[in-house]
């Protein structure tokens, strides 16, 4: 079985360095090999007309909570890439908090391959699914990441 590289508290250590603009935004609330679960606090310019919040909002957390799950599998490599997202909203959130399930499916050399549900928080009804793509920078022999 696959084993993290990364703690949460190293990936979010690391996610200040090379993200400042994201502090305070994510939380990691849990990370196990090839998965996590990301809460994403909701601020007023996440929200859209109608006081729900905003497609944009959500691939933020889909695509924030895939960063975190392929980094903490495959190290601090800050140039992994998204290649690819679709994204099906399925249902009108909340206001508030989100919380992004992410889960690779397939981790290579060059990918990672995967999926984020999306769910309002203190709700188990799916508002969004996001299949995601990531390319992975190719290692310079004896690189540590």
């Amino acid at each position: 079985m696959a084993e993290l590289k990364m703690t949460a508290e190293e990936v979010s250590g690391f996610l200040a360095d090379v993200f400042p603009q994201l502090a305070g935004r994510f939380e990691i609330v849990e990370l196990a090999p090839m998965r996590a679960r990301v809460r994403m606090r909701m601020q007023e310019a996440d929200l859209r007309p109608g006081g729900t919040v905003s497609g944009p909002s959500m691939f933020a957390l889909a695509d924030v909570a895939f960063y975190i799950v392929t980094l903490a599998m495959i190290g601090p490599q800050a140039l992994t890439v998204t290649t690819n997202c679709n994204i099906n909203f399925m249902r009108k959130p909340a206001p508030g908090a989100m919380l992004g399930e992410a889960r690779l499916m397939k981790l290579g050399r060059s990918l990672s391959v995967g999926d984020v549900t999306l769910t309002s928080e203190g709700s188990a009804d799916v508002v969004a699914h996001a299949a995601l793509t990531y390319a992975i920078p190719p290692q310079k022999a004896g690189a540590g990441g």
